[in-house]
């Protein structure tokens, strides 16, 4: 278990991470987390390695790896290149490879499993999982995670009408538009990509 200092040096390393694409200095851990001295940013950074949170790399400078970074290496694929989905094209073998976490992983991100046909009409099924990012608000259009009345949750389209209600709407044509005051709807989350298996 870390401490709640531990835990804040981590969140600024991995922030840092991935703003600058290294790692920060023991005092620039010392000034983001609010500490003074260098030696207690050490400490922080020796304890999180051997708690197995990062890991440290001899004679580098900079030398601090998240050790979920190096585990996220193993959620990628091949990206062999494009494919049409109308007129056949080329094809043309790429080198690159998809991270899997870029699109699935984050630490406010969670999985849902959509249950309904209420957001069919744009290609979201029933059965299908859909990555959500934790937020409490959105921008109009955004497809949302809603929660009515602190009881029900709802995947739907989210418009601020001119009243100042809430519109949840389906893309589903079959399914009317669901109308609220504000004060009755939380937003939880938006959308950020589904899954969907075929085998």
């Amino acid at each position: 278990m870390l401490t709640p200092t531990q835990d804040r040096a981590l969140t600024f390393i991995r922030r840092y991470l991935k703003r600058r694409g290294y790692a920060p200095s023991l005092i620039e851990i010392a000034e983001g987390i609010g500490i003074s001295s260098k030696g207690t940013a050490h400490r922080h950074v020796q304890a999180l390695a051997e708690a197995g949170a990062i890991r440290l790399i001899a004679g580098r400078k900079r030398g601090i790896e998240l050790v979920e970074t190096a585990q996220a290496s193993k959620l990628s694929l091949p990206l062999l290149g494009a494919i049409a989905a109308g007129q056949p094209i080329e094809a043309i073998p790429g080198q690159d490879r998809l991270d899997l976490a870029d699109y699935l992983l984050g630490d406010n991100r969670y999985a849902l499993q959509v249950k309904g046909d209420s957001m069919i009409g744009i290609g979201i099924l029933d059965g299908d999982l859909v990555i959500i990012e934790r937020c409490d608000t959105a921008e109009d259009n955004a497809i949302v995670v809603a929660l009515i009345d602190d009881q029900e949750a709802t995947l739907k389209r989210l418009r601020r009408l001119k009243s100042g209600r809430i519109k949840l709407i389906a893309e589903n044509p079959d399914i009317p538009p669901m109308i609220y005051a504000a004060k009755r709807v939380r937003i939880q989350g938006v959308l950020v990509c589904q899954l969907r298996r075929y085998q």
